[in-house]
């Protein structure tokens, strides 16, 4: 059975993580992804560490399985051949700073006359419109403009970003959820169309209830640590030996919850009875449970508290996500073979579905240029002298 994306091409222009998270995800759904690099240098992050004899396990990660030609598009026939290959794309992706493919002739405007089918998608720093499109951005200036730095950490302490860029990953996801739309929008009508994304629309758009909670508080929210902020409790409480987490849900919850710690007291407990009143007089609940749960290791708690169906579970380091048994039976580890850094295990596809093959192994990176020849030849019909002037040109 075909995956859902066979025989989509993609002409990915993008570098570093938001766009090529995005079609990272568009591959794993059957897309061929052609990542059109520098002359030379290639994407930034080849350079990124880790490595591991020398290969950028960072860069490893997020283009596996993806084939890379080279392409000058600063010089007048590279720009002639991005032409040329869009007329056979299905769509082009990029995450330069805006303007820039307008200054190199190769904005939307262009291109959509050479390909009125072609979905060109765009995944910027603060997106093709309003007053600081132009502005550079990275990752840590998402996450600080768009606020989730004010709500992370813990109350008093310094801001705190997020463990994982998260400003370019859910720009990435973000910008394939739009292509997405944009492929069934053409099934329909037969007409493509721009996808423009911003890391800092993303940021603001996952920022859950903060907004609603300052509307009706009148003060901005501030972090909590690792407790939710309406619902109670919700949080990590610190056992015997380890961390555990706890997050109780509804009423319903709490109830078996309480009859599972042999606390069935609490349940009638005018303070405790409801979710509004355990928010309410969270400065009594939590020492109770505080005091309660040291009395048994993390363990000892998680398969008690499981018994009677309430949600409760370790908080895992990475090692231990690795190992973990429904991680692994949901082939959410994979492993890329490379040449010269042997076997590495990297995140496997989240996204299930009956069209999707669960694979063990994932293809290799690829080398900067590797498959310049093969694209340009397939699609273009370049002969092998017509590829040897193009590189003496500095072209590819």
């Amino acid at each position: 059975m075909a995956k859902p994306f066979e025989g989509i091409k993609v002409l990915d222009l993008t570098r570093a993580l938001a766009g090529p998270y995005c079609t990272l995800i568009l591959s794993d759904l059957g897309a061929e992804i052609i990542k059109v690099e520098i002359p030379k240098f290639g994407d930034d992050a080849r350079q990124y560490g880790p490595f591991k004899n020398d290969v950028g396990l960072y860069f490893l990660s997020l283009n596996r399985a993806k084939k890379s030609i080279t392409l000058n598009l600063k010089a007048e026939e590279g720009k002639i051949i991005l032409k040329e290959l869009v007329k056979e794309f299905d769509i082009l992706i990029e995450n330069y700073r805006p303007g820039t493919m307008e200054k190199l002739g190769l904005g939307y405007d262009i291109l959509k006359k050479i390909n009125p089918k072609l979905i060109y998608a765009a995944s910027s720093g603060f997106g093709h419109t309003g007053p600081d499109s132009h502005k550079p951005a990275y990752d840590l200036l998402a996450q600080a403009r768009g606020g989730i730095m004010s709500i992370t950490g813990w109350p008093d302490t310094p801001p705190t970003r997020v463990g994982v860029s998260i400003g370019d990953i859910t720009a990435g996801m973000f910008t394939a959820i739009g292509i997405n739309a944009a492929l069934y929008h053409r099934e329909k009508t037969g007409e493509g169309q721009k996808v423009d994304v911003a890391m800092l629309d993303s940021q603001v758009a996952i920022l859950e209830n903060a907004m609603v909670r300052y509307q009706v508080e009148g003060i901005s929210p501030k972090p909590l640590g690792n407790r939710h902020p309406t619902v109670s409790p919700f949080q990590a409480f610190m056992a015997k030996d380890d961390y555990f987490v706890l997050p109780i849900g509804n009423d319903s919850l709490w109830k078996k919850f309480c009859k599972a710690v042999n606390k069935e007291e609490w349940i009638t407990d005018s303070k405790f009875e409801t979710n509004a009143g355990r928010n309410d007089n969270l400065e009594t609940l939590i020492p109770l449970l505080d005091e309660l749960f040291l009395t048994k290791n993390a363990n000892e708690w998680i398969t008690l508290i499981e018994e009677y169906g309430v949600p409760c579970g370790p908080i895992n380091t990475i090692e231990k996500v690795m190992a973990d048994k429904q991680i692994h039976a949901r082939n959410m580890i994979v492993e890329v073979d490379d040449d010269l850094a042997g076997s590495i295990k990297i995140a496997g596809n989240p996204i299930k579905m009956t069209s999707i093959p669960e694979e063990k192994k994932r293809d290799p990176v690829p080398k900067l240029s590797e498959h310049t020849s093969e694209v340009l030849s397939k699609y273009l019909g370049f002969d092998a002298e017509k590829l040897k002037q193009l590189k003496k040109d500095g072209v590819i």
